[in-house]
């Protein structure tokens, strides 16, 4: 019994130093292939810096001409002014809008001043001043849960429970947004406050809107009337509760009684009375806010101001692009030199 438990524990012994040499040689593999990586990376960086140590002088002197010209075109080019104006549009007008502002920029791109300048209802050489006109939604997240909320409530019950505000937020377009920012880009700093009112006629001016604020103002005065006769006939009840209650009072206990404390569920007739004039003046102050919203086709949040605001920033000025630029340049043509070189010397081979 113990000569043939002896063979088996040598042979257990031995696979098991085996599973433990062969682990060991799958980690050395490991760190060796690791090693091999940051070896790898470490001869780019140094073939790079070397490469760099070589052309050095001529990096340095592509800065310094593309820094010196930079300044000579910054000194040479005219001053660029942006300004910005925030509107609402109205009644489905948004698009519209952007189509009117899509079109103004093309002329502008063309460089088309004439037609410019009667679109806008400016000078020739102000039209020709202008670099570019474009239009951008102007909402935070604040803005888009409330439309979310405005949105919701318009549909049915059904509906809202297949609907969430990250699926309302994945089909959010920019015409959904409330407000929208105009910018206007231009060499000459006044012009956009020239141009502001021929911009904000080309929207109230069209028929299709006029008839849709028409229609709205007499649906809001129709709602208004209903409102104001509503809240006269609660006063007039409110006035007839209290000269029963009066009288009611200076009848002697006993005597003929006539009680309106409740309706036949315990509720008291003025306390309800009270609440729906209260709903009432809340539906009141909603569709004075809305009349004042909707009093135009296009509302102006923020105008134009009178200048323009200077356009800054290393982007904009060719002191700090220009070296760039040449530097960048210049490392592409020494990169394919030397891929040149090294692929001529493995020809060769």
């Amino acid at each position: 019994m113990s000569s043939n438990q002896q063979p088996q524990q040598s042979s257990e012994e031995i696979d098991l130093g085996q599973l433990f040499q062969l682990i060991g040689n799958a980690f050395k593999k490991l760190f060796a292939f690791i090693a091999s990586i940051f070896k790898g990376v470490f001869h780019v960086i140094m073939l790079f810096l070397l490469f760099i140590q070589k052309h050095f002088i001529k990096f340095v002197i592509a800065g310094v001409v593309g820094v010196g010209l930079g300044v000579y075109l910054d000194l040479r080019k005219q001053d660029i002014f942006v300004s910005s104006m925030v509107v609402e549009p109205n009644f489905n007008s948004v698009q519209q809008l952007y189509n009117n502002v899509s079109f103004y920029n093309e002329l502008a791109k063309a460089q088309d001043s004439i037609s410019l300048a009667n679109a806008l209802k400016i000078t020739s050489s102000e039209a020709a001043s202008i670099k570019k006109l474009e239009i951008e939604s102007y909402s935070d997240e604040n803005q888009k849960v409330l439309l979310f909320d405005k949105f919701i409530r318009e549909l049915d019950s059904t509906t809202v429970k297949n609907l969430d505000f990250e699926a309302y937020l994945e089909n959010f377009n920019t015409f959904d947004a409330r407000f929208h920012k105009i910018n206007l880009i231009s060499t000459n700093s006044t012009v956009a406050k020239k141009a502001q009112p021929a911009i904000v006629k080309s929207i109230s001016t069209n028929t299709y809107f006029k008839e849709q604020k028409a229609t709205n103002d007499k649906n809001i005065n129709f709602q208004e009337e209903i409102y104001n006769q509503q809240l006269n006939e609660i006063i007039s009840l409110q006035e007839l509760y209290k000269d029963v209650m009066v009288k009611e009072a200076s009848k002697e206990i006993g005597g003929t009684n006539i009680s309106l404390a409740d309706n036949g569920n315990g509720t008291n007739k003025e306390i309800e009375l009270l609440k729906e004039r209260d709903e009432l003046k809340q539906k009141i102050v909603a569709l004075n806010l809305e009349k004042a919203n909707k009093a135009t086709i296009l509302n102006v949040i923020s105008d134009f101001p009178t200048r323009g605001a200077k356009l800054g920033g290393i982007t904009n000025q060719y002191k700090f692009m220009l070296p760039i630029l040449l530097v960048s340049v210049l490392l592409v043509l020494l990169l394919l030199l030397e891929l040149n070189k090294i692929l001529k010397g493995y020809s060769k081979k």
